[in-house]
């Protein structure tokens, strides 16, 4: 709780003990106005206030000043504890929510942490501390066990264990060795890593992250757009209303001839006004997205504003690219077709491809998992587009396509595979196939099995690959629609295709090859895109890992965000015109009023703090 929740609390339980008091001694007259006025300004100089400088300042109608004429007036009739009642349960009211937005800052403050405060370099006597704005590229940086790294770079030095939760909501630590990139807003756990700095301060991750998230709130939504119109149009309707209800009936009825009782209609006007303020609405449909952010920023999910958050909720299409985001973009062995020996093919396989750079031949010498022994290697000769042929330990092996197996002169077995089929033969005998293919990511399967049990109709994959492996990928996942083959500038016009046909769509993509996509599609999704300059500018909403599985939680959080804005707006509506028409009637009092008001609001704001609560989605 912070040093101003501590002092209105102060001064709402002030106000109370003062109540009970005043309530209790026998107080008429003069006594009796000046008891009442102790605790109502205890507990509401601060909403006069705030009503005179919004008066002088020619900006009247807010709550402050319908909180100012209402008591007042209750005052000037004499109803002392109704008008500081309404005051203190204003203040209540008031509390609540200082309170939730605290909770719901609390996630983006606990981001905020991750801007470093100093860097150290080395100097003449030891290390220094300097700022981190002060520190150029390619300058080499220490940071020692349970600090924070300040920027961007490769480490040179050094051997740790990195905490990057901040960033991306995971817990488990990662491992960073020399040659390894690493990016600013990590702490590093265990050794002393010497750091060679590739961006400045202000343009390094961490820095980026937050200018992002600091302003989330200047992108609203168009829910928070029209409670905005609504509140500047409907403040001066009902104080006006107000006005009309404390003057036209008791003239109507003066020129009748009848008794106008003039402070019933006045009492009546000051209770429509009680009524009347949209605090529930002002405060709890904000506060909603600010809490669906900022539990979002505590799971790894960056969302740049609430009008994405409310776009995402709507999202019926989601469009993926393959590489980088569906799979890991990785090459790796995960089959061995037509082989009587396996460990004998991957041996030969592995040293017949020793030399070659090509990604095909390091998965294989990689699922090899040995030394290559270059001794036993010879006359090794590539044939353009289809293969190697070499000499491994006096036996000639042949790796390659179909078109090598047809050109030495194998009989082979032709594989039906998604994957890059690589044949082997020895010495003019077919050995059998290695399957190598681009590996799904960790949840990938798990994901689009989620993805239509939250809403998601239509899945797109569109890559660059080869129609039969992404027809393979797409297929595995029961992708509703797989395009293959695609040049970047092909992949926006498929796109262009897909959103005329009027749905939200979603793309999600590495965020470099695919930031035209991003730009163009409802919602840009940048995936796997840590420390990707490119990722974040492009896209709308970032996930700052590589579980794809982020992108059900992201499209559940925006869900559950909404259907709270929604619920607020009805229930507060709903509740006001109500008590409106009660009150112009004369039905309500101030304590419904009161009600009304305050605790409407309560309950609203109550409710928006559901938002935060987004760990078990």
């Amino acid at each position: 709780m912070t040093k101003k929740q501590k002092n209105v609390l102060t001064r709402i339980i002030a106000a109370i003990i003062l109540v009970i008091i005043c309530r209790l001694l026998p107080l008429e007259g003069i006594w009796s106005f000046i008891a009442y006025m102790v605790p109502y300004l205890i507990v509401g100089y601060d909403i006069l206030k705030k009503a005179l400088h919004g008066i002088r300042n020619k900006q009247v109608f807010d709550e402050n000043f319908l909180m100012a004429v209402a008591t007042v007036g209750a005052i000037a009739l004499g109803e002392y504890v109704e008008a500081v009642s309404v005051m203190l349960f204003y203040q209540i009211g008031e509390f609540f929510q200082s309170y939730a937005v605290g909770r719901s800052r609390k996630s983006i403050t606990e981001l905020m942490d991750i801007r470093p405060d100093y860097a150290n370099i080395e100097g003449e006597n030891g290390l220094e501390q300097v700022d981190p704005d002060e520190v150029e590229t390619g300058t080499v940086i220490v940071v020692l066990p349970g600090e924070k790294i300040p920027m961007d770079g490769i480490v040179r030095e050094g051997e740790s264990r990195l905490d990057t939760s901040a960033l991306t909501g995971e817990s488990v630590p990662r491992s960073a060795r020399p040659g390894d990139e690493v990016i600013s807003g990590c702490i590093n756990l265990e050794g002393v890593l010497k750091i060679e700095t590739t961006k400045e301060f202000g343009e390094s991750t961490a820095s980026v992250i937050l200018d992002m998230v600091e302003n989330a709130s200047s992108r609203k939504s168009r829910s928070e757009q029209f409670i905005t119109r609504f509140a500047r149009y409907y403040t001066p309707a009902v104080c006006y209303s107000a006005l009309a209800l404390a003057i036209l009936p008791p003239l109507v009825l003066y020129f009748m001839g009848r008794d106008p009782n003039l402070s019933s209609w006045i009492y009546r006007a000051l209770t429509f006004l009680v009524i009347s303020c949209p605090c529930a609405l002002v405060i709890s449909i904000p506060l909603s997205f600010f809490g669906g952010i900022g539990g979002a920023s505590n799971q790894g999910i960056l969302v740049k504003g609430s009008n994405y958050l409310e776009a995402l909720s709507k999202v019926s299409t989601i469009v993926f690219d393959k590489t980088g985001t569906i799979t890991r973009g990785v090459f790796e062995v995960n089959e061995f077709l037509d082989c009587d020996n396996k460990e004998e093919t991957l041996y030969y396989a592995a040293h017949c491809e020793g030399y070659s750079n090509h990604p095909i031949a390091r998965s294989i010498r990689n699922a090899y998992g040995k030394d290559i022994d270059e001794s036993l290697i010879d006359n090794v000769r590539e044939v353009s587009g289809q293969g190697i042929i070499a000499t491994v330990d006096s036996h000639e092996v042949a790796c390659g396509n179909d078109k090598l197996m047809r050109t030495v002169g194998v009989d082979f077995r032709k594989a039906e595979s998604y994957g890059t089929i690589v044949y082997v033969a020895v010495d003019g005998r077919f050995a059998g196939s290695i399957i190598v293919s681009d590996v799904l990511k960790d949840n990938a399967e798990k994901t689009f099995r989620a993805l239509p049990t939250i809403g998601v109709k239509k899945t797109v994959m569109l890559s660059g690959d080869r129609k039969a492996v992404a027809e393979g990928i797409g297929n595995k996942l029961k992708i509703s629609e797989i395009y293959g083959e695609l040049l970047p500038e092909e992949k926006v016009e498929k796109l262009e295709e897909i959103l005329s046909e009027g749905q939200t769509t979603a793309f999600v993509g590495d965020g470099i090859n695919d930031a035209p996509a991003l730009s163009r599609a409802d919602i840009g999704i940048s995936m796997g895109a840590l420390g990707s300059d490119a990722a974040i500018e492009a896209a709308d909403i970032v996930l700052m890992d590589d579980d794809i599985y982020k992108l059900v939680k992201a499209v559940k959080i925006a869900r559950k965000c909404i259907r709270i804005v929604y619920e607020n707006i009805y229930f507060a509506i709903g509740v006001k015109l109500a008590c409106l028409v009660l009150g112009a009637l004369g039905i309500a009092n101030m304590w419904l009023a009161i009600f009304a008001d305050v605790g409407v609001m309560v309950i609203a704001v109550i409710n928006a703090m559901r938002a935060l609560n987004v760990k078990n989605l």
